[in-house]
């Protein structure tokens, strides 16, 4: 199994990864380790591929899987918290030993927080609506720490010089923050590539999150190591995850 590890500073009672679609059960357009249950792949192949991430990664407790739909809600799991079905939200964040937080993508980008003494984790998942409506900006508030403390890892995403995009997309960038017109390069058909990992910076930037970390994938150009929505449509899912163990 191809499991990426953030380099980032985390500090040690921090665990975090992200999969890639080596390894697992899933056959056809989903070849590999399928993580979503909702595209389409036999439900127990995708089971027994979670379980099988569960096993290597020694999860203290199964993901906390979201119902991701490219808003900006973020849930924040307790010890209390109990889910009869994946909460539908984008992000989600807790302050407790042991619950391990997910984020599912093929092209969107994930997104994994903690602060720096390792008493609060997070995930998101930014796709270009989400980014754009501020869902990295309500994980970072839902954290409820000083944003300087903040540290966050950006995983395989589609890269700048793929996304291409019309210029709704651009536009609704630029009236959100004037910055962003550096993210964004013409191209010869009068569309633009969008530079996801370039806008993440920047967003994040302007609640006080300057440590970040990671941004050097592009899942549409390695079709061998990620799933792409955007090269292949019908595809599988990867997924970020992080949680916290405890320190003695």
């Amino acid at each position: 199994m191809d499991l990426i590890i953030p380099q980032w500073p985390a500090p040690a009672c921090v665990r975090a990864c992200f999969s890639t679609r080596s390894g697992g059960r899933s056959a056809g357009s989903y070849a590999g380790l399928n993580l979503g249950a909702h595209v389409g792949d036999d439900p127990a192949v995708v089971a027994r591929n979670r379980q099988q991430l569960a096993s290597v990664l020694d999860l203290p407790q199964a993901p906390l899987w979201l119902n991701q739909v490219h808003g900006t809600e973020v849930v924040v799991a307790d010890a209390a918290s109990v889910y009869s079905s994946p909460p539908i939200a984008d992000a989600a964040v807790t302050h407790v030993t042991g619950i391990v937080l997910s984020v599912m993508t093929a092209d969107c980008l994930p997104v994994l927080f903690c602060n720096r003494s390792g008493s609060v984790v997070a995930t998101a998942h930014a796709g270009w609506r989400g980014l754009c409506n501020g869902v990295l900006e309500q994980t970072v508030s839902r954290m409820a720490c000083p944003a300087e403390d903040v540290m966050a890892w950006m995983g395989p995403a589609i890269g700048p010089c793929a996304f291409e995009v019309g210029e709704d997309v651009r536009q609704a960038f630029l009236d959100k923050d004037n910055a962003a017109v550096s993210a964004f390069m013409p191209t010869t058909s009068g569309k633009w590539l969008a530079d996801l990992y370039l806008l993440a910076r920047q967003r994040l930037a302007t609640v006080g999150v300057s440590a970040v970390f990671g941004g050097e994938h592009c899942t549409f150009s390695d079709a061998t190591r990620f799933y792409s929505y955007r090269r292949d449509g019908q595809t599988g899912r990867m997924s970020g995850l992080i949680w916290m163990v405890p320190t003695f």
